[in-house]
């Protein structure tokens, strides 16, 4: 019983990967159908490939991160199966009305409303003691769930509270990128000495970080290659500051000639960035995305060797699953990654049509100056939020993105009406999700 609801676990989660590439795949391809620079069907094939490359790219902190959300020890495979039914359906639900909400959001909701209704039917409202190894402590049915813990030797906190606070952190990062961006484009396209001078300095600085950021063949643990210089430069962690650098160094490359263009040369050049930051964009969402989903697979099957008896050593090799913990031990088999980027990426393909349409017009007007700094924007936003293992909402993300570069043009060029309308969406998605999670955990409950 334990092993097949493992098996429905999995399979649901990576149904729930599929549908998160459909639902978001106007977060990446919007901007480029609004301005035309792709067909519909050329911009999701774009896309769902960049998803996919994500598997080189990345590591597996945000799914280290969404693994924890609940105290393993304390629940049951019901739990993580009730949170990625009511995730699947809050997505369906949002997809269906074309409102542009957080897929990230809707499973850390599941899990955690999921987690605590278990706790609560369990032990209820009152104090229970807890037994984690030789230790014991006291507990209550919120404590389940991983509100707040602190980083590792002053690196970044983790939690579900740190999750919502980026609810509001993500989009007014990329908002403030994305306008300071358009603010450098627009000084870049006039005929003076001092933008020049600013994006050199901003060239020599991007290179001065990114170097200071990549890991040498010394501090690889398991090097891929005999080649030092192979093994460095196909780093995942030193392709992502490869790629930020590629990023800034592009757009600078183009702000240098930006003030020698005419008016159709300026729109030719816009329209071909669009494809590279249209990209990035779509790397950063596949990277991000499909590491939730890696996430609770990985929960489960830890939840699965707890409730089961089975030990570790008795596991299959394709379920022996171990996430980055204080001891260093690592261990996710190559089916898992390569099955939740294949599975995005075939939601990409599918599209999204209604969110496209919410997301290229209905919050402003985008040009192809407008797309790429929103979408470089975004993507550097996503870049930085991996690199500190916090699962963000890429819909959040692009979103705050395009009113920061609607902002440049005046504060009514953000249609505010709709732009509140998401921000009720944002703020509901969780506790709804939570609600719906707990509601179909006791429903379960009943037959499981």
């Amino acid at each position: 019983m334990e092993f097949t609801l493992l098996i429905v676990i999995i399979v649901l989660a990576l149904i729930f990967d599929y549908i998160n590439g459909f639902h978001d795949a106007a977060n990446a391809i919007a901007t480029v159908v609004a301005t035309k620079v792709l067909t519909p069907f050329q911009a999701v094939v774009w896309a769902a490939f960049f998803n996919f490359l994500a598997y080189w790219v990345f590591g597996f902190g945000v799914a280290d991160t969404v693994a924890k959300t609940a105290n393993t020890l304390e629940i049951d495979l019901v739990v993580i199966l009730a949170g990625v039914i009511a995730a699947i359906i809050w997505n369906l639900f949002t997809w269906w009305q074309g409102i542009p909400s957080s897929s990230s959001h809707t499973l850390i909701g599941g899990f955690a409303g999921a987690a605590i209704a278990h706790a609560i039917a369990v032990h209820g409202f009152f104090e229970y003691t807890v037994i984690d190894g030789a230790e014991t402590h006291s507990a209550y049915w919120y404590n389940t769930v991983n509100w707040y813990t602190p980083g590792i030797e002053g690196g970044f906190p983790s939690g579900v509270l740190i999750i919502i606070a980026f609810i509001v952190i993500a989009p007014l990062l990329g908002a403030l990128i994305s306008y300071l961006i358009s603010i450098w484009l627009l000084n870049a396209s006039k005929k003076s000495i001092y933008p020049k001078l600013f994006t050199i300095g901003l060239m020599l600085l991007t290179i001065w970080f990114v170097e200071s950021q990549m890991i040498y063949y010394e501090q690889i643990k398991k090097p891929r290659f005999d080649s030092h210089f192979w093994s460095i430069a196909l780093e995942s962690h030193n392709i992502k500051w490869f790629l930020v650098a590629f990023i800034v160094l592009s757009v600078s490359g183009f702000c240098l000639t930006f003030s020698s263009l005419n008016l159709h040369q300026s729109n030719y050049w816009l329209k071909k960035m669009q494809l590279i930051s249209s990209a990035a964009f779509s790397l950063g969402h596949g990277g991000n995305d499909s590491q939730k989903v890696m996430g609770i697979i990985a929960a489960a099957v830890t939840v699965y060797i707890h409730t089961s008896g089975i030990t570790q050593d008795s596991l299959p090799d394709w379920l022996d699953v171990v996430l980055p913990n204080a001891d260093g031990d690592f261990k996710m088999p190559e089916w898992i990654p390569l099955a939740c980027y294949s599975a995005i990426a075939a939601g990409t393909l599918s599209g999204g049509w209604k969110i496209v349409k919410t997301m290229g017009s209905k919050i402003t007007k985008v040009t192809s100056f407008e797309g790429v700094a929103a979408e470089t924007a975004g993507a550097l936003t996503l870049y930085f939020t991996e690199h500190f293992r916090v699962p963000v909402s890429t819909t959040h993300t692009i979103t705050g993105s395009i009113i920061g570069v609607g902002l440049t043009k005046r504060v009514s060029a953000v249609r505010w009406g709709m732009t509140v309308s998401l921000l009720w969406a944002w703020v509901l998605t969780i506790p709804i999700s939570a609600i719906l999670a707990a509601i179909i955990y006791y429903v379960l409950s009943i037959f499981l």
